[in-house]
């Protein structure tokens, strides 16, 4: 440790200043300038590089994923100016706050951001973008290698950039910042896709109701090949449409990505949301499930979707026994007998403040008799999901369920009071 400090606190020393790094850029630049040289891959190389470190150098010695012990350590001696606590997204950071920089240490004590306050050059990493496409521009294959090189760097700039803004709160920009990360991998000799990036800068901007360019990011995303984690572009493409005022191609997006996608609670939701609101028949939501069953007769989640739908439109009846259908294909599909369990639950839930309001006593005896046959019809399939469930966070949600379900029935007999001192212990154990 000591060694590495010494080693450390030399290349803070041997850091150049803001004006040497700046300075560096401008001859650099001068050389880009001139007849003889700007024709050479070399001379864009090296000004792209200068520009790559003129962006870096306001950042110090600390680096994404520094500790507060290594910053103390390896910190080259610089204090900070002051340190806060605050709060960016429901987390805590603290935050120290230095000549050019800011940083945010997360809550397991690990720098996350570090937020640039003098930069030495504006728009360094746009130069530096332009400069390694003008090398490419200019280049007979001799010097692929260091242009890939400084694009992958700029890329991952970009990024860090994003995800900076993002943690911020800033996320019209950290939109911007994934964009130009995307742009920066495609450039040519990288060449490469990065889908992730495409998205990120699609949802940001989704996130800040910049409604019409989210939706050309999240197209081109499509276009890419990339639908998003179970086909959410679609979802979120369907929502800006409708906001946007055009139902029609809303559900044109609900409908293709339901295709590519029938298991997508987003989707289906949507789907669900239009034909509720549009007052249409909802005939049409069985008919995509028919349809997707013809793909897949033997997958019990399109099933488990079918149940899904029809207790989102009060279809209790019709619920349950998709559910059980899942059972009969699959009688390790644990969401099927999750589905039902569910929906004897909320029946009985139901139930009874139906009857906490009801006056008439023999009403009132009639309806808890009804929310205890419910009551009990959800006991069977939680206690098979909690059988074959391999899910820690599952499991705990059905003993859960099943705890407050058997002791409603504990004076009932030595059956229930098991039941409920078996999921009871096993919440406390976990």
């Amino acid at each position: 440790m000591a060694i590495a400090a010494c080693l450390q606190t030399v290349d803070a020393q041997a850091q150049k200043s803001p004006a040497a790094a700046k300075a560096a850029v401008e001859k650099a630049a001068a050389a880009t300038a001139n007849p003889k040289q700007n024709t050479k891959p070399a001379t864009w190389i090296k000004y792209g590089n200068a520009l790559l470190e003129a962006y870096s150098n306001p950042a110090g010695n600390g680096w994404v994923g520094m500790s507060l012990q290594e910053l103390m350590l390896l910190g080259g001696g610089e204090k900070p100016q002051s340190e806060t606590t605050v709060q960016l997204g429901g987390r805590n950071f603290t935050k120290q706050v230095y000549e050019t920089r800011n940083y945010y240490f997360n809550e397991n004590g690990l720098l996350e951001i570090i937020e640039i306050t003098q930069p030495v050059i504006d728009n360094a990493l746009d130069l530096a973008l332009d400069a390694f496409k003008s090398a490419a521009a200019c280049d007979n294959g001799k010097k692929t290698k260091d242009i890939t090189t400084g694009l992958q760097n700029v890329a991952s700039k970009f990024s860090e950039e994003a995800y900076s803004f993002y943690t911020l709160g800033d996320l019209s920009k950290a939109s911007v910042m994934f964009e130009k990360a995307a742009d920066a991998s495609e450039t040519a000799p990288l060449s490469q896709l990065d889908t992730n990036s495409i998205y990120n800068a699609a949802y940001s901007a989704w996130a800040c109701g910049e409604n019409e360019r989210a939706k050309s990011l999240f197209v081109r995303g499509l276009e890419d090949g990339y639908y998003g984690v179970d086909g959410e572009s679609y979802a979120k493409l369907a929502d800006i449409e409708s906001k946007l005022g055009d139902e029609n191609k809303s559900l044109e997006y609900l409908e293709e990505g339901f295709a590519k996608f029938p298991n997508s609670q987003s989707i289906l939701v949507g789907l669900i949301n239009y034909y509720v609101k549009s007052g249409e028949n909802t005939d049409r939501l069985f008919e995509l499930i028919e349809e997707a069953k013809k793909n897949e007769p033997n997958n019990p989640s399109l099933y488990y979707t079918e149940g899904d739908i029809n207790e989102k439109l009060g279809n209790g009846d019709a619920a349950v026994a998709a559910y059980r259908k899942c059972a009969e294909i699959d009688p390790n599909y644990v969401f099927g007998y999750i589905g039902e369990g569910i929906h004897f639950y909320n029946l009985a839930a139901s139930i009874q403040e139906e009857a906490s309001n009801e006056l008439d006593d023999a009403k009132y005896m009639a309806l808890m008799g009804e929310f205890e046959t419910a009551l009990k019809a959800c006991i069977p399939p939680f206690e098979k999901a909690f059988e074959i469930t391999q899910d820690n966070e599952v499991k705990l949600g059905v003993a859960e369920y099943l705890k407050n379900a058997c002791y409603r029935f504990i004076s009932e007999g030595e059956e229930y009071q098991q039941k409920y001192d078996k999921y009871n212990t096993y919440l406390e154990q976990h």
